[in-house]
């Protein structure tokens, strides 16, 4: 069998196979004894029927185009075989089978095309020596105090309100009812599934409707009043989105939220710390950690985007569809942990759209993943043995409730530490200019307007 290879893009090899004159007779014969055999055709036993006959009722077109599938099936897997090529198994007729069957005659040798995807090649331009602009997250203290004030009002105690009115931070108790608006403004009819009773209405700017709250800011208990609103253009209810509605409100109850002290006692409450000072020392950590982490990630991030620059990868589109599949699977499984029911969210309508959607990100995460693995490679890092072992009983406790298959989870943390000790690598070699968080975006911003207005620029000219 002659076989010439030819490299194509997307990393496949292409092939051009020539079948003998001897394959060519002895695949269509076979098949032709193997219809005889097994077809059932009236006035004749199994076995029995003329090979006229055959080729008359099942036609000479499907006995060649059964023979050819057999012909490309074999070939391909000889030719792979004896070329000695890293195949991942996707094979791909190019040849038109129509046209095959046309010029297939048992008996004569026959010349198809075919593909398969082999294993991605990584081109690696520059990578050490780079220079990058990342953003840097500074520890703020009133993260510390907004979340300390989160609490607060988390532990609030209820007090209930009566010689004053209603204001912003309160809770109130109402009964409403949604009205349609005349011609002349005025309430109207009473709107079907807009109504509720003892509703809990939390005193907070972007609350409900729009203009709901503020409506009842001032409003005493057992006060009755009518609130003009218009619902959001994108509410759920069709007949209600974008359109005025008047409701009428009474406010039933009236409380306030009375605040804890600041002191060792609400400490214990919300933590596991004795004092307010080990909570204050906790949380400042914790938000001084999370700004450096922000800014590693983005140094990070940054060096990334200027790799995917500078370095090309091949990638086959089995390996694609790999990853694709590995990204549906992992949002499959944090949508169940969220509780919501996957059999709605997958569906034969969503899933081709799914898949399109997150192909990008496949393309970007693989190719993220074999550059790292190529530098690596070049600069012969590789993760600590111990370190690997560290993490794989440190994940085998974390889900010890869970049966884990311990040759995958293997690859994965040695994946993983290695991506990290890389980076490391790549960081030490970066020099890194550090800008205010908000800048690189707001930079992107301008300059896509820029690109726009030149955009729009030529075309007027």
């Amino acid at each position: 069998m002659k076989v010439t290879q030819e490299k194509l893009p997307d990393s496949q090899i292409g092939l051009e196979i020539e079948i003998s004159a001897e394959t060519s007779k002895n695949t269509y014969e076979k098949v032709i004894q193997n219809l005889a055999r097994s077809s059932n055709i009236p006035g004749f036993r199994k076995g029995k029927v003329p090979r006229q006959v055959l080729l008359q009722r099942i036609g000479s077109k499907q006995i060649k185009a059964a023979a050819l599938e057999e012909i490309v099936q074999k070939a391909l897997e000889e030719a792979i075989k004896q070329e000695s090529i890293e195949s991942l198994g996707n094979y791909k007729l190019r040849s038109n089978f129509d046209e095959l069957i046309q010029k297939y005659e048992p008996g004569q040798p026959l010349t198809f095309s075919a593909s398969v995807d082999v294993p991605p090649t990584v081109e690696l331009g520059q990578y050490q020596g780079l220079t990058v602009k990342a953003e840097e997250s500074v520890y703020d203290p009133k993260e510390v105090e907004d979340w300390l004030e989160q609490r607060r009002v988390q532990q609030a105690t209820l007090v209930p309100v009566e010689e004053r009115g209603a204001q912003m931070g309160d809770v109130a108790i109402v009964d409403y009812q949604g009205l349609t608006v005349t011609e002349s403004g005025e309430a109207g009819e009473p709107i079907p599934g807009v109504q509720g009773t003892d509703l809990k209405v939390e005193m907070e700017r972007g609350r409900f409707i729009g203009g709901m709250v503020e409506g009842i800011v001032g409003m005493k208990p057992e006060e009755t009043k009518e609130i003009s609103v218009t619902f959001p253009e994108d509410y759920p209810r069709e007949d209600l989105a974008g359109k005025a509605v008047i409701f009428s409100i009474t406010l039933k109850e009236l409380k306030a939220k009375e605040l804890p002290e600041l002191d060792d006692d609400f400490a214990q409450e919300v933590s596991e710390f004795e004092t307010m000072a080990q909570l204050r020392e906790s949380l400042e950590k914790q938000y001084r950690e999370k700004a450096e982490q922000e800014t590693k990630n983005s140094i990070r991030s940054a060096i990334i985007a200027e790799l995917l620059k500078n370095c090309a990868v091949d990638l086959p589109d089995t390996m694609i569809q790999e990853e694709v599949n590995a990204i549906l699977t992992q949002t499959a499984m944090q949508m169940q942990q969220l509780g919501v029911d996957i059999k709605q969210l997958f569906n034969a309508q969503s899933i081709p759209r799914m898949r399109e959607n997150s192909r990008p990100e496949a393309i970007e995460r693989l190719k993220q993943t074999l550059i790292l693995k190529e530098i690596a490679k070049a600069e012969s890092i590789e993760p600590e043995a111990e370190a690997v072992e560290a993490k794989i009983k440190e994940l085998r406790e974390k889900f010890s409730d869970r049966e884990i298959d311990l040759e995958r989870l293997r690859d994965m943390v040695q994946e993983d530490l290695l991506a990290e000790k890389t980076l490391d690598w790549l960081e030490e070699k970066t020099t890194v200019e550090l800008v205010p968080k908000g800048t690189l975006e707001e930079e992107a911003k301008s300059e896509e307007e820029e690109t726009e207005a030149a955009s729009t620029q030529t075309e007027e000219e």
